[in-house]
């Protein structure tokens, strides 16, 4: 396999020097040109015919990821945070190793080439100061994205992050994504995800949208709530289960009184309990379908 870096450190710096009106072109073409099929899979060009249009520079504002029109010398202590060579030796030794979990097991691995970079977090964004300052996107076979807003606890975190990704990236190569995705598909992936990264790197680095729960919340409250929307369709129907009410009020969706990363939490733990029920790996879970897995774990609504 191949694992191309798109080095952003360097692209920043030359962003951080530029004019700024010339940021966004610079973004545009150099750190998210390389990206430019996976951004069109989420029907987002590159640049909008209309001035001011929707375009990956919007979806990334939106996604939390810092303006190029802020990238100035105000960035620039958290720039050479992401200069670090060895953060980038890490970055792909951990998509490397999360890859060859699959294939020294027997998996074949359709995806050849993975691209790979890290964008700066807006400190602002409520994303990024729900999950602690740190995320991934690895949706798309073939491309991840680590986002951060960088300090010495999201750097040592990123791994964990990509390593979620990795898996996502992997699962997506045998398990299409469609549409009208359920909540409880979206809550096998999840799930599945988070229980891969714990398996790399241990249970005290799970990420937010798991620790933030406790188990009584879980038990007593959440999952009265997501077990009777299961079979809810759609991210605009999904997202309060997923995210949390907080969230989906940002995006104009309805709320369903449940708290931050509600649906990621009950994820975890509905594979963990999968895990646990059938004896399989982690990498034999990651590509069962989610339609087998839901018929494993009824039992864990009744616990």
């Amino acid at each position: 396999m191949n694992i191309k870096l798109i080095r952003s450190d360097t692209i920043y710096k030359k962003m951080m020097n530029a004019p700024k009106e010339k940021r966004d072109d610079i973004y545009r073409y150099e750190i998210m040109k390389p990206f430019e099929f996976k951004w069109s899979c989420y029907n987002v060009p590159l640049k909008s015919l209309q001035k001011g249009g929707y375009d990956v520079v919007m979806a990334s504002g939106m996604l939390g990821y810092l303006a190029p029109s802020e990238v100035d010398e105000k960035q620039k202590e958290n720039i050479d945070l992401i200069s670090n060579e060895n953060l980038w030796k890490i970055c792909e030794k951990t998509i490397q190793n999360s890859l060859e979990c699959f294939t020294k097991v027997g998996y074949e691995l359709p995806v050849k080439e993975y691209m790979f970079s890290i964008v700066l977090g807006n400190p602002k964004s409520p994303y990024m100061l729900m999950c602690d300052g740190y995320s991934g996107e690895g949706g798309i076979p073939g491309y991840i994205f680590a986002s951060l807003v960088p300090n010495e606890y999201t750097v040592s975190r990123i791994k964990v992050a990509l390593a979620h990704e990795c898996n996502h990236n992997v699962r997506f190569q045998f398990e299409k994504w469609k549409n009208d995705i359920t909540l409880a598909e979206m809550m096998i992936h999840e799930g599945i995800a988070e229980n891969f990264a714990t398996t790399m790197f241990g249970e005290d680095m799970v990420g937010p949208w798991v620790s933030k729960t406790d188990k009584e919340t879980l038990n007593d409250y959440i999952k009265p709530i997501i077990k009777d929307g299961l079979n809810v369709t759609g991210m605009d129907n999904i997202t309060a289960y997923l995210y949390g009410d907080e969230m989906a009020e940002m995006q104009g969706y309805f709320p369903v009184g449940l708290p931050y990363c509600a649906g990621y939490a009950c994820g975890y733990y509905m594979i963990k309990h999968y895990l646990k029920k059938t004896g399989k790996s982690i990498e034999e879970a990651t590509l069962t379908p989610a339609s087998e897995i839901t018929k494993v774990i009824e039992d864990f609504w009744s616990e």
